[in-house]
């Protein structure tokens, strides 16, 4: 997917989010920042004190970033994550309304099973995802709902609450302006873009290693 098209299909997710802070992923021309920050409400794994910080933007519906969880995460997370040696942040890039409302279902979760809920959304896409062909998002999300152990009530509260909206919003800024994300998923090391696309655990154990030999 090009820059252009992500732009495009993320602008039209924020229109439809709404809520505060829905103009952010229309202001662009800024330049890339240096560095890089964790935000309070990111969602991590690991030591926040490993000396690399590792994170994904990726997207619900991403057939790709599904491949990625179910294929290459388990490795990373048992070689790096559990091991202390990286610091692990996902955040969700809206590339289309469906992302919006899969990230706020994944919140609905105590916060302590948000990657087990991610994990289900992905390795569930064909019950849930347009990009997948089904047409009751919806519907699909309130099955997901279930299999997280969630009430239709609390599913739907989640749903049509915008307290989420500027949080991904600003994600969606900080991905193009600051990272110039162009594809999900995108993978940055300390601040710098490393893997575009799906890694496999060899390329990653090569990026890892030589970062961490050169710390």
């Amino acid at each position: 997917m090009s820059r252009k098209q992500l732009l495009l299909l993320a602008a039209a997710a924020v229109l439809l989010l709404g809520g505060p802070g829905a103009w952010l992923a229309f202001r662009g021309g800024a330049s890339p920042a240096a560095g890089w920050e964790v935000h309070a409400d990111d969602r991590t794994l690991g030591d926040p004190k490993a000396k690399l910080v590792l994170i994904e933007y990726a997207a619900p519906t991403c057939p790709h970033c599904a491949e990625f969880n179910e294929q290459v995460f388990p490795d990373l997370k048992r070689a790096y994550i559990d091991t202390g040696k990286i610091f692990y942040v996902l955040r969700v890039l809206a590339t289309n309304p469906a992302d919006g409302a899969a990230e706020k279902l994944a919140r609905c979760a105590p916060q302590d099973r948000y990657f087990a809920a991610l994990d289900t959304l992905f390795r569930n896409q064909a019950l849930w995802s347009p990009g997948a062909g089904v047409l009751d998002l919806h519907g699909g999300l309130m099955r997901i709902g279930r299999m997280l152990g969630l009430e239709a009530a609390q599913v739907d509260a989640c749903l049509n609450s915008t307290a989420e909206d500027a949080r991904i919003n600003r994600n969606s800024e900080e991905a193009f302006t600051r990272y110039e994300v162009r594809r999900v998923p995108t993978f940055l090391l300390n601040g710098v873009t490393v893997f575009e696309g799906v890694p496999s655990m060899e390329t990653l154990t090569q990026i890892l290693e030589g970062s961490l030999a050169a710390q």
